[in-house]
């Protein structure tokens, strides 16, 4: 089981040094958000697990937030309820405590996916809501074109959807969520349409896979796509994308009851 890094994280990231920024690159996404809320309709407790900087966190439910890390923990907006440093793996709460459980881009960074699953499940009376990307998807994103490592190291992080509806259990619906050209949650599919938003230094930073990637290949696969973009021949090959008003990607959202 991995170790806790120094600001709490409890994944393979450190989010004490990639984290600084999630709270401006990664703002949740209007229409992503109403898919959630729709998946957890009928509940009025719910845990959020990972919770991060806040992201999808409704107000028309009352959350309990649960972050291991400090450096997330301290971003979340002021009119969000301060969440419990704890793990997935280990959630300090009673069985059936919460009508519902959700997670959103977390459960790739547990060090027992199944675990984690499992305590959602325990401690939900209702549905678990999984927001997250299918690793069988992954590589089909044009950057792995000019990024292959980055997105190679996405598909070996996230585990499989079936690995995640066996642990949940039950019946298990799965749904791919559009990602809307605008996206403002700024994972690295959101931009899709806007490629040139991947030269930003803190937009590849608030993508956690980027931090795998040591610098020197980093810049090396930053200045191929600047490249690109600027002799036009990733508008040649992928130009038809920005005409496009949203991408079914890697992303989906599974509901398990």
């Amino acid at each position: 089981m991995r170790q806790r890094m120094a600001d709490g994280s409890a994944g393979d990231a450190d989010y004490g040094t990639i984290g600084g920024s999630y709270a401006s690159y990664r703002q949740p996404e209007p229409r992503i958000a109403a898919l959630i809320e729709q998946a957890l309709a009928g509940a009025r407790t719910v845990v959020n697990v990972g919770a991060g900087a806040g992201s999808y966190e409704s107000a028309a439910f009352d959350v309990t937030p649960v972050e291991p890390s400090a450096s997330m923990r301290a971003q979340r907006p002021a009119h969000l309820p301060e969440a419990i440093d704890g793990v997935a793996e280990n959630l300090p709460f009673a069985d059936d405590t919460f009508d519902a459980a959700m997670t959103t881009f977390s459960v790739h960074q547990w060090s027992d996916v199944k675990a984690g699953l499992r305590e959602m499940r325990r401690v939900a009376r209702g549905p678990v809501v999984v927001l997250t990307c299918d690793p069988d998807l992954v590589r089909d994103f044009w950057l792995h074109e000019y990024a292959p490592l980055v997105l190679d190291t996405e598909a070996r992080r996230y585990p499989s959807i079936r690995d995640i509806t066996e642990a949940l259990g039950g019946r298990a619906d799965v749904t791919t969520v559009p990602i809307p050209a605008d996206c403002v949650d700024g994972f690295n599919e959101a931009y899709y349409a806007r490629p040139e938003l991947l030269l930003d230094p803190a937009a590849r930073q608030s993508c956690s896979a980027w931090s795998f990637v040591e610098p020197d290949l980093a810049r090396q696969y930053t200045e191929r796509l600047a490249q690109d973009l600027a002799d036009g021949t990733w508008d040649e090959r992928y130009g038809h994308l920005r005409r496009q008003s949203h991408l079914n990607g890697s992303l989906v959202l599974i509901r398990a009851t």
